[in-house]
């Protein structure tokens, strides 16, 4: 099977992890193998990618700085230490990558913003902001205010959860191994590499060991779960030994790792959710230009609507009918029902007027948007 070429991905996650980021010993950042990550990254960004980074660190930095004893924390200490540490890491990132002319953004998400669709479109718009201006995303959970029932757990689910949200197309987890193994190599000496895994099937995730590292809350098995999120949302995603400096130039040279391959791309697997997934809210009837447009793959506008029913909130899907009542297609809408009642018919530009703040220019964004299967075959 060929395996696929770091070069042929247009939008890449790479997460980083508290044991490779943070030196134990000084309780301080590896900045030494820091630099040449940051190198790889900036090759990638040269070449037109966009890049996006989900780094652990906060906490182990900050325990360090407060002097707090090896060992779990409580969750007070762990928030404070996560308060510290997140000063340390955006700094450390702003300045490494900065010395290779790149522009870095900070985010900070918790649970629920990728998981509740208003505060995950906003989000994902932040993002495609940032990286339409070149700046590279880097991202981490808010360990300062996020609890045990409404946080992620690790970094690999998160940069799952972004890598989906940004429509990424590859994700690379930096890992402590070179990859899955059908046994776990540190026990048994002549455990195999798997090079790549076309479907995650049950002998797979009945490889997957458990946490290796008191820094690092993220085992193999949380690789497996983030493996089954990318894929779903049609990114491809690979495990590599981040332990060796340059990891992500290892990779594109194509150095021992595990490849998990899917079989979609982020937009087919982003509109089949919205499909097949999402309970409408409500429905938006549209004129016939507007019926044209965005079958020819434009969004929908605010002035191509001609009525809005249901009670709807911003990010919710809803069902596009044309004139006649057939179903169109289905979209994440951009405004709540009380607005988007008040702008239909009316020119983008006049959003900002009569809403009294500052809206989307769509109603309904094409990346959001599923048709209907005759007109989408019918393009």
């Amino acid at each position: 099977m060929t395996l696929p070429s770091l070069d042929q991905f247009k939008r890449i996650v790479v997460k980083v992890g508290s044991s490779l980021l943070v030196d134990r010993a000084r309780g301080a950042a590896n900045r030494e193998w820091l630099e040449g990550l940051a190198d790889d990254l900036a090759a990638l960004h040269r070449r037109g990618a966009d890049v996006l980074v989900v780094s652990s660190g906060a906490v182990a930095l900050g325990r360090s700085v407060l002097g707090l004893p090896p060992g779990p924390l409580k969750l007070e200490d762990s928030q404070a230490s996560a308060a510290v540490g997140q000063i340390a890491l955006s700094r450390i990132w702003a300045e490494v990558l900065a010395e290779r002319q790149i522009v870095a953004g900070q985010i900070l998400v918790t649970f629920g913003d990728t998981e509740e669709r208003r505060r995950y479109l906003n989000a994902r718009e932040t993002l495609a902001r940032l990286m339409a201006m070149r700046a590279v995303p880097v991202i981490n959970e808010n360990d300062t205010v996020a609890t045990s029932e409404i946080r992620y757990g690790d970094n690999d689910r998160l940069a799952a959860r972004v890598a989906t949200m940004a429509s990424a197309d590859l994700l690379i987890l930096l890992s402590d191994v070179a990859g899955l193994y059908d046994s776990p190599p540190a026990q048994n000496p002549k455990a195999r590499l798997i090079p790549v895994v076309p479907r995650i099937s049950a002998e797979i995730e009945a490889m997957a060991g458990g946490a290796a590292s008191e820094l690092s809350r993220g085992g193999m098995q949380t690789k497996i779960e983030a493996a089954k999120i990318a894929t779903a949302g049609g990114a491809h995603m690979v495990i590599a030994d981040g332990q060796q400096s340059h990891p992500v130039a290892r990779i594109a040279r194509a150095e021992p790792c595990t490849w998990f391959l899917t079989p979609s791309t982020p937009v087919t697997a982003r509109k089949k959710w919205i499909a097949g997934s999402l309970a409408p809210q409500g429905v938006l009837t549209i004129d016939d230009g507007a019926a044209r447009a965005i079958v020819a793959g434009a969004s929908l506008l605010p002035a191509g609507v001609k009525s809005v029913e249901g009670d709807f909130a911003r990010g919710d899907c809803v069902i596009i009918r044309n004139l006649q009542g057939g179903e169109i297609g289905r979209g994440l809408v951009g405004y709540d029902a009380a607005h988007a009642q008040k702008i239909i018919g009316r020119n983008s530009r006049d959003i900002s007027a009569i809403l009294g703040t500052e809206g989307r220019v769509e109603m309904i964004h094409r990346d959001d948007m599923a048709l209907g299967r005759d007109l989408a075959e019918g393009k």
